[in-house]
């Protein structure tokens, strides 16, 4: 099946309008699937939205996080199921050709945060990665918080197109996670100007980094022919 897709921080849909502001702004770009995080709803459900089924999870208490799926109604054939694992990881199930596609959406914790919050991230997106057949394609996507470099030790689960030079602790986690797994980051594989690889600029226009990722099994890699950031894209985010 061939496939648009992207992942997205909107930093919130509780604001009015946004919902379709963001709808608007997936369809420019004609994607067929996108993962979305940072929804800051109080529960989760499915909705139309346009061309598209939005499939979202709940935040946490705090109204902060929750992870969706935008579905283009010319896939929905395809769909097999979702499931919001947390406020901070989901996945969707999708039929391809001859296995399934399994794409999770993830939203990890800050640098800052303790080290705790982070174990228990991984721990449980190694717990969803691990439960599917290692024949079904996997694809994760996301608000990763890593900077992921170009060092040539991490090679070849990383490429030399990274904005970044050097890896930050949550970029070695997600390379380290990636090698263990047997996957690649593909989203440090493809040459683009840096104003197509930055993915988060600070409030004062001065930072630019690349922290949100897409990652695929080694064995089915060459099934992603790009990844680009657009900078057009807009909804009031910082990503």
């Amino acid at each position: 099946m061939d496939m648009k897709f992207g992942t997205w921080n909107v930093r919130s849909l509780y604001r009015a309008g946004s919902l379709r502001a963001v709808t608007e702004e997936i369809l420019k770009y004609k994607l067929d699937l996108a993962g979305v995080e940072e929804v800051r709803w109080d529960v989760g459900g499915i909705a139309p939205a346009g061309e598209y089924i939005f499939f979202y999870g709940k935040g946490n208490e705090n109204n902060e996080l929750g992870t969706s799926f935008f579905v283009r109604k010319r896939i929905v054939s395809a769909f097999k199921r979702v499931e919001f694992v947390s406020d901070r990881i989901s996945y969707i199930v999708l039929k391809g050709r001859g296995c399934d596609i399994i794409v999770i959406n993830v939203h990890a914790p800050t640098d800052d945060k303790i080290d705790d919050i982070k174990d228990r991230f991984y721990e449980e997106l190694e717990h969803v990665f691990d439960k599917f057949p290692k024949y079904h394609m996997k694809i994760l996507l996301g608000d990763f918080s890593a900077k992921v470099g170009r060092e040539d030790i991490y090679k070849p689960t990383i490429g030399n197109e990274s904005l970044h030079e050097i890896s930050n602790e949550n970029g070695v986690t997600v390379v380290n996670f990636a090698t263990l797994k047997n996957l690649t980051v593909k989203s440090v594989m493809f040459p683009h100007r840096n104003i197509h690889k930055f993915t988060w600029i600070s409030p004062d226009g001065k930072i630019y980094n690349q922290i949100d990722h897409i990652l695929i099994d080694r064995r089915g890699h060459t099934s992603i022919l790009d990844v680009r950031s657009f900078r057009a894209a807009d909804c009031d985010t910082d990503h």
